[in-house]
């Protein structure tokens, strides 16, 4: 069982959770990430499938990151609401049951919690290479 490294961020403190080789940082306040799925994809050599849980508290949020050039991703809203803006493409809320793709090295410039009295929850899946940051923040 292949298991995942998670590093989260939250302001000034680093919370590190000790799982294994995938790398996820950047997170911030009412923001909670966990692993879900860590597998390579035996069909598709050098690549690995990875999911991660993203839970929003109201008004939580993640600050502007950009995903690895080597990763696709699909997020899928399981509750709630959240606001999302992906490069150049305008900000978006999707409902519970909606979602969409990040294309390779993507932008995320926008991902919240579009309420600010009720929580959401999202589901992000990777198709990448092992062993890579998954989320690297912005340095403005």
């Amino acid at each position: 069982m292949r298991m995942i490294k998670l590093t989260c961020v939250i302001g000034a403190t680093g919370i590190a959770i000790a799982l294994a080789s995938t790398t996820v940082s950047a997170h911030g306040p009412g923001e909670t990430v966990n692993p879900v799925f860590e597998r390579a994809i035996p069909n598709i050599p050098g690549k690995t499938l990875t999911a991660l849980e993203v839970t929003y508290a109201p008004g939580g949020k993640s600050p502007s990151h950009f995903h690895p050039k080597s990763a696709f991703i699909y997020a899928h809203v399981l509750s709630g609401a959240i606001r999302s803006q992906v490069g150049d493409e305008p900000a978006k809320v999707y409902q519970a049951g909606e979602g969409w793709y990040e294309n390779p090295g993507s932008h995320h410039k926008i991902s919240e919690n579009a309420s600010a009295t009720e929580p959401a929850k999202l589901l992000a899946v990777f198709v990448g290479d092992p062993g890579e940051t998954l989320v690297t923040p912005e340095h403005k």
